[in-house]
């Protein structure tokens, strides 16, 4: 469940070794449309997410920058999880400190039918929900509410307190924003702020396992796997790449999952475009979290279903040149750049800065094998040796023709000698 994808909403990979000018106003206009797309992702319009096939930028752009990724590296070692805090004897009007660090409690209302009907990591649950800012004023209701524990299909706080809940039981839970919708907050009517502590009220009305993927027809198949890379998007908006590349990773297995059930040509078409966008905004999580050789993986394979894919072509170039392999990148974005001529402003300049390195990587190389050679691009060594060599040639003439000269003197002594 953690890895990452391609159509989010843009502020995509950051490039070390080949920046771009994010700061010009021809490559902030390319970033806008890319959101607009929804791939490699700063802002994700849902009304059209489809292809998110704007080319993502690869930087943050702009004034808004997306709030850098959660580091789970950070987490406090004391945080343990919610199995070992459902272990903790409680009673029945106590709070339970869910992850042990005080940012996730959970207060039981009304008692369920008893442990042993908790639901477990993979089943389908539905619970009723309501959201509470810190004034008590609701900011979403939902009497019916299905998801996947374990999946991160909902916000973490709820995802995480549903393997604590028991079947009929009401619960009280309190996050902290780093649960809920972080620093981001929600830019949807009604607004939750940035960095807001929100309160759960949940009643767990079902649970059952999930559905075998080999069971799915075409269009449940698709409908699933969309619903992953569509979360995926939004994490990718949090600026969750972990999480994000979570999604991106459960959309694709459930794509790439055997099926007992035939699907038809327009299923298979789309179950394939689908696999195509996740795999591209696989990529470029990856590739804000610095997973270079990951991305390049995710590349590959969408370019193995549709070798003239833009943007895995793009970012496959950003990858090789950020690894120092001009020489591959170049062919490339200029291969990006002959299928959509037109509107990439970031391609042409980045093409431009990969054509300078590499000839001057190729100038360093050069010099390098010289000096390891003696420097025999140099013309005055050359010279020298055959100045040399003209001078030598008469005295080894001469001392040729001595040496012949005595020889036929010696040979004649020695023959009147027998004589």
């Amino acid at each position: 469940m953690a890895s990452g994808g391609e159509e989010p909403a843009d502020g995509s990979p950051d490039w070390a070794g080949a920046s771009l000018d994010l700061g010009s106003p021809g490559l902030a206009e390319a970033s806008a449309s890319m959101l607009d797309s929804g791939e490699d992702f700063e802002v994700l319009d849902e009304e059209d997410d489809d292809d998110l096939s704007e080319l993502p930028p690869l930087e943050d752009i702009g004034p808004e920058k997306a709030t850098p990724a959660r580091d789970d590296s950070q987490t406090p070692g004391s945080e343990q999880t919610p199995e070992e805090a459902s272990k903790m004897p409680l009673a029945a009007d106590e709070w339970l400190d869910v992850l042990g660090s005080g940012l996730l409690r959970k207060k039981t209302l009304v008692p369920g039918h008893g442990v042993e009907s908790r639901p477990r990591k993979g089943q389908d649950v539905t619970v009723r929900l309501k959201v509470m800012l810190e004034d008590g004023h609701v900011v979403e209701e939902n009497p019916s509410l299905s998801f996947t524990v374990g999946d991160c299909d909902v916000m973490q706080a709820l995802d995480l307190c549903a393997q604590l809940l028991e079947m009929g039981e009401t619960a009280l839970i309190v996050s902290d924003a780093k649960y809920c919708y972080g620093p981001q907050g929600r830019r949807r009517t009604p607004d939750i702020p940035p960095h807001a502590t929100l309160t759960l009220e949940v009643e767990l009305l079902a649970a059952q396992g999930a559905p075998d993927l080999e069971l799915l027809s075409g269009r449940e198949k698709i409908q699933l796997a969309n619903r992953k890379r569509e979360r995926g998007n939004f994490y990718y908006q949090q600026a969750d790449y972990v999480l994000a590349i979570n999604s991106y990773d459960i959309a694709l297995k459930a794509i790439d999952s055997s099926s007992k059930v035939d699907f038809s040509p327009e299923e298979e078409a789309e179950l394939l475009e689908v696999k195509v966008k996740c795999l591209n905004n696989l990529a470029a999580s990856q590739l804000k979290l610095d997973h270079y050789e990951a991305a390049l993986r995710s590349c590959t394979l969408v370019l193995e279903h549709q070798p003239e894919n833009i943007k895995a072509l793009f970012r496959k170039g950003k990858v090789l040149a950020q690894q120092g392999e001009y020489g591959e990148a170049i062919p490339l974005l200029k291969a990006a750049l002959k299928l959509e001529p037109g509107p990439w402003e970031t391609i042409h300049a980045e093409l431009s800065k990969l054509v300078k390195k590499h000839a001057e990587q190729r100038n360093v190389e050069t010099a390098m094998y010289r000096k390891m050679l003696g420097n025999p691009g140099s013309s005055s060594a050359p010279a020298t040796c055959k100045d040399k060599s003209a001078r030598s040639i008469p005295w080894k003439w001469l001392f040729g023709a001595t040496a012949v000269a005595l020889g036929g003197v010696a040979l004649s002594v020695v023959i009147a000698a027998r004589n």
